[in-house]
């Protein structure tokens, strides 16, 4: 019975991964601007790696693969922000339309706004 229930658990993390996953692959799609679609994909990569990982820990049970399997999370939960960080801001300093249409807001005299 009690494989069943940790089996039954990484099931549903394994799975929500996938499903996290799928709608990042749909937002790569949807989205029109390479920055848009770069946001769906770091922002669903990073907690589908996580779902999929922690299914398989729970899988392995307490082992030295679990540590290691742990170490991967955080390794990619680090790397993947900063890697998207850059490949944004190599985005904006390309992109000449990006430069063009870019506002930036103007400060008022006297340091304070208006509430």
């Amino acid at each position: 019975m009690n494989e069943w229930v940790v089996f039954s658990f990484a099931a549903i993390l394994i799975i929500g991964g996938l499903l996290v996953s799928l709608i990042a692959a749909f937002g790569l799609f949807k989205f029109r601007f390479a920055l848009n679609r770069m946001h769906a994909a770091a922002m669903c990569d990073t907690l589908a790696i996580l779902l999929v990982l922690l299914g398989l820990i729970v899988i392995d049970g307490a082992s030295i693969l679990s540590l290691k399997l742990g170490l991967i999370i955080v390794l990619l939960w680090c790397a993947s922000p900063v890697s998207s960080h850059l490949l944004a801001n190599m985005e904006v300093i390309v992109s000449s339309k990006l430069k063009d249409n870019c506002e930036v807001p103007e400060q008022e005299e006297g340091g304070a706004s208006e509430s």
